[in-house]
C-alpha cells in the first residue's frame, strides 16, 4: 500500500539519521583542509554536534545546558582517544568547551542558545585563520636583514612567518629532520620552492650548527598555563641548546592554550609476555666501526615499533623561552601565563 511504502521510506530515513553523524569522520574530514589545525577542527567538530543535538541523533540530544556540556564533553573524549597525540586536539576542545559554559547570553529558547554557540564557534574558527597573518607580521620585526634562523619540523604558523619575511628580507633556513615523521622535509621543501636558501640537518646536530644562527623559530601544539610550550619532540633539546649559546629561542602560538595535560604516551621500554623488560633484538654480527662509517648502505632505520615507543611532541620549560608571539602580542613566558589562567578562569 502506498501508504505503508511511504511510513517504511521515512523509517528508513529516519534509522539512516541516527547513524550519519560521527564526530571523528566529521573532524577528519575538517582537518583534510590543510589551512585548519587540530585545535581548529576540533572546535569545528564540536560545533557540529551541538547543531546536531536536537533529537536527530539520540546520543547527543541535549534539551538543557547540563546535556549539552556532557555531549560536548563526550564528543571530546571521542577525539582524544581516535588519535595517538591528543594535545593540540585537547587544547581545541577544552577552550571551546570553556566557552560554552561561560558564554553570556540572552537567548529566548534553549534551541536559540544552540544556535548562537554554533555561530560562534564558526566565527572563531574563521577569525583564528587570520592570526597566523597577525603572527607572522608581529615577528617580522624581529627578524633582521641576513637573518640565519634555526627551525624545528614543520609548523603553518612558521612557514607564513618565513614567507613573509623572504617578501622583504634575504634570509637563510636552517630546518632539522624531525624525526620520526621527518615533516623538516616538508619544510625544507616548500622553503627550497620558494628561493629561501635552506638546509636540512639532522635533529643530533642542533648543537653542531646553533653558533651558526641567529635566533630560533618553532611553532606549538599547545601552550601551557606555566608558560610552557609543547611542541614537536626535539623542541625542548634544541631550547636547552640555545639557551645555553645565548640564542633567542622564539615560539609562534595561533592563540590555541591548554591547560596542563597528562599522557602516557611517553618514552618507554616494551614489555615482554611475561611483565619484564623486553631484551633488544639481535641484529647479528657486530660490524666494524670502520666498515659501518665507510658504506652508506649499512645504515640502520628504526623500526615502526621502535618508532612507536618514542612521544610525538615534548614540553619545554618557560624559562628557556625568550618570547612567544601570538595574535595577542608579543609575550614573555610570564606574560603567557598570566593569559590563560586569565583564560580559562572567565
Amino acid at each position: 500500500m502506498p501508504g505503508l511504502a511511504t511510513t517504511e521510506a521515512n523509517t528508513s530515513a529516519s534509522a539512516s539519521s541516527e547513524v550519519s553523524f560521527d564526530i571523528c569522520e566529521t573532524y577528519a574530514s575538517f582537518l583534510k583542509n590543510e589551512e585548519l589545525s587540530a585545535p581548529l577542527a576540533a572546535i569545528l567538530a564540536l560545533s557540529k554536534l551541538i547543531e546536531t543535538s536536537d533529537g536527530i541523533i539520540p546520543k547527543t540530544i541535549a534539551g538543557t545546558m547540563l546535556e549539552l556540556v556532557k555531549a560536548l564533553n563526550n564528543g571530546a573524549e571521542a577525539l582524544k582517544l581516535s588519535t595517538s597525540n591528543p594535545i593540540s586536539l585537547n587544547a581545541g576542545c577544552e577552550l571551546f568547551i570553556a566557552f560554552v559554559t561561560l558564554l553570556p547570553h540572552d537567548s529566548a529558547s534553549f534551541s536559540d542558545l544552540k544556535l548562537e554557540l554554533v555561530r560562534q564557534g564558526q566565527k572563531y574558527a574563521a577569525e583564528a585563520l587570520t592570526y597566523r597573518d597577525k603572527i607572522a607580521n608581529l615577528a617580522l620585526g624581529f627578524i633582521k636583514d641576513d637573518s640565519v634562523i634555526l627551525t624545528h619540523s614543520y609548523s603553518r604558523v612558521v612557514m607564513k612567518t618565513l614567507l613573509r619575511a623572504h617578501e622583504r628580507k634575504r634570509i637563510s633556513v636552517y630546518v632539522t629532520e624531525a624525526r620520526p615523521r621527518g615533516l623538516g622535509l616538508r619544510t625544507y621543501e616548500e622553503l627550497t620552492a620558494a628561493g629561501i636558501p635552506c638546509t636540512v640537518v639532522l635533529d643530533s646536530a642542533a648543537s653542531y650548527v646553533m653558533d651558526k644562527v641567529d635566533f630560533v623559530l618553532v611553532g606549538s601544539e599547545a601552550v601551557v598555563e606555566s608558560g610552557g610550550l609543547i611542541n614537536a619532540v626535539g623542541s625542548n633539546q634544541i631550547a636547552i641548546i640555545a639557551q645555553a649559546a645565548n640564542i633567542p629561542f622564539y615560539a609562534l602560538a595561533e592563540r590555541q592554550y591548554d591547560l596542563p595535560t597528562h599522557t602516557s604516551n611517553t618514552l618507554s621500554f616494551p614489555l615482554s609476555p611475561a611483565g619484564n623488560v623486553a631484551s633488544p633484538p639481535t641484529t647479528g654480527a657486530i660490524k666494524s666501526a670502520h666498515e659501518k662509517a665507510s658504506n652508506c648502505d649499512n645504515i640502520r632505520q628504526m623500526t615502526s615499533e621502535q618508532i612507536a615507543c618514542n612521544p610525538g611532541v615534548d614540553y619545554t620549560r618557560p624559562d628557556l623561552i625568550t618570547l612567544v608571539f601570538s595574535d595577542v602580542g608579543s609575550l614573555t613566558p610570564e606574560g603567557v601565563s598570566q593569559y590563560v589562567v586569565g583564560m580559562f578562569a572567565g
